[in-house]
């Protein structure tokens, strides 16, 4: 959600200016380097934590629901991912990327997203029928007009928040989002083993926002108000603009294969595709979320000093190719034998999708390294430029595909598109002045460790029985030749720098 403040005119504090004088000074004379590694090792903390939690929600639920609850659960979020996207501001990226104080613009950034959140609501519950009549699935109206509710309570929330991202206190975050999944879990799985529909994941959603919005409040002192100033707003805006222009373009990319599946295959595929989606993208949504979260306040702190922001980039780069081929990896290979054995027969359909989306998930981790450059250079048109591009080539090819393969023709449909992106890779490495073959080596031994890995995997599985502890212990055999594989590389034939660069993030963790 998006938020902003007016200056105050009395000169006695209130709790508002009290929070306002604490904004920005957060860790002053603290390392940047130390601050980013910490601030990562946090939200990667709170990823991990946060995903191990909904993936066991995911497989009691799965186990509870058909595949058609969460398809018309998917119809609703879809209508109301596009309101909010449509309708983005882009203002908290603008404030993030802003390096001179920006305490006098919070309140009419509030001010913006609390009327914001009130009309999506009242939209959102007003073309509910007509969603429905699109999909020709009448019980995703009352779904979609009940969601609108969180909507509206999460355009309440604190704006004071944002300088958590702003100053890298990312352990703050960690505890307003942690409180927010918990909630969502303890009401999602109470209501489904007691009324086994739908409602269970609508009523989990409305209790996450309910809970983040007030411990919002709870963890910041910052008190918004309503004010507005219309030469903030433009200012503010003159950077969203590009961020809205891209958040569209990223909807379309992102959500126009659900809207096409959800048309023309139906409810059930529907939710198909999307839980085959959201398991086979855990590198790229779990670990580009941490970057962008952290690299981008980093970076926008680096952006005048060119060689800085170009060894951050390539470390960065090089981390998170070593952690996301892994997972794509491993979901790769033993994704028949973790649907089989936690979801069940029925969600055995979703594996061809699965395992053809997760090459989309190893290659949207590398993709997203790109972002945090653009918007902390100033340069998010090329973001939006990029999603264009993409746009274009699913346009074209999505209809044939997914009418000739159904949802595995869909899935090649999204990872074509994200290929892309080698245009965008240009502009990146042109904004920071380095090389290709630099570029390209930073992923040349992760890729390799995954490969060897995939090989002796598939021979060991087919030669044992999988069930749940044999399916553990080829996990642990697989991390294992993964990091030997790399260890052996880098040490002994060429060293590329990975398990330098590994230990160089220890040592800062470490450090008091």
């Amino acid at each position: 959600m998006e938020n902003t403040l007016t200056e105050e005119k009395k000169s006695g504090l209130s709790a508002g200016e009290n929070a306002n004088n604490s904004l920005g000074t957060l860790h002053p004379a603290a390392d940047l380097r130390t601050r980013v590694v910490r601030s990562g090792f946090w939200v990667f903390a709170l990823r991990i934590t946060d995903r191990l939690c909904r993936l066991a929600r995911t497989i009691v639920l799965a186990r509870i629901l058909a595949p058609a609850d969460f398809g018309l659960f998917g119809i609703a979020l879809l209508a109301m991912s596009a309101l909010e996207t449509f309708s983005q501001t882009g203002f908290n990226a603008a404030l993030i990327q802003k390096k001179e104080d920006t305490k006098s613009y919070l309140d009419t950034a509030w001010t913006v997203q609390a009327i914001r959140g009130i009309l999506l609501a009242l939209i959102a519950f007003a073309i509910a029928p007509y969603v429905a009549a699109f999909f020709d699935a009448p019980a995703a109206k009352p779904i979609l007009q009940v969601i609108a509710f969180s909507v509206l309570l999460g355009g309440f929330s604190n704006i004071g928040v944002m300088y958590f991202q702003k100053e890298l206190e990312f352990r703050k975050l960690f505890v307003l989002s942690l409180s927010s999944t918990l909630a969502d879990i303890g009401v999602a799985i109470t209501a489904a083993v007691l009324l086994r529909s739908v409602w269970a994941l609508v009523f989990g959603l409305l209790a996450s926002t309910l809970v983040r919005t007030v411990v919002s409040y709870l963890i910041h002192p910052y008190r918004p108000r309503l004010a507005f100033s219309k030469q903030q707003f433009k200012e503010l805006f003159g950077f969203g603009k590009w961020i809205l222009g891209s958040s569209i373009l990223i909807f379309l990319l992102t959500h126009g294969d659900d809207a096409l599946v959800g048309k023309v295959l139906g409810v059930s595929a529907l939710g198909f595709y999307q839980l085959a989606y959201r398991l086979s993208n855990m590198p790229a949504t779990e670990i580009t979320h941490v970057i962008s979260q952290v690299t981008f306040p980093a970076y926008s702190k680096l952006q005048d000093n060119l060689p800085r922001l170009r060894e951050a980039y390539l470390k960065v780069l090089q981390i998170t190719a070593f952690l996301s081929f892994l997972i794509a990896g491993l979901i790769f290979v033993l994704a028949p034998e973790f649907t089989q054995i936690f979801l069940g027969e029925k969600w055995m359909p979703m594996v061809p999708a699965m395992q053809v989306l997760c090459i989309l998930g190893g290659l949207r981790s590398i993709v997203a390294t790109m972002g945090p450059v653009f918007y902390s250079t100033g340069n998010p048109k090329i973001g939006t430029q990029l999603s264009i591009m993409q746009l274009l080539i699913m346009v074209t090819l999505i209809y044939p595909l997914t009418m000739k393969w159904g949802i595995v023709g869909t899935s090649l449909v999204v990872v074509l598109t994200n290929l892309a992106s080698s245009w965008g890779l240009k502009k990146t490495l042109d904004l920071i002045k380095c090389k290709l073959t630099t570029f390209c080596q930073k992923l040349l031994y992760p890729l390799l460790g995954s490969s060897i890995m995939y090989v002796l995997l598939q021979f060991t599985k087919n030669m044992v029985d999988v069930n749940w502890a044999n399916l553990s212990l080829l996990v642990i055999f697989g991390i294992a030749v993964y990091l030997l594989t790399i260890y052996l590389l880098d040490t002994k034939i060429y060293s590329c720098g990975l398990i330098e660069n590994i230990g160089s993030l220890k040592k800062t963790l470490s450090t008091k």
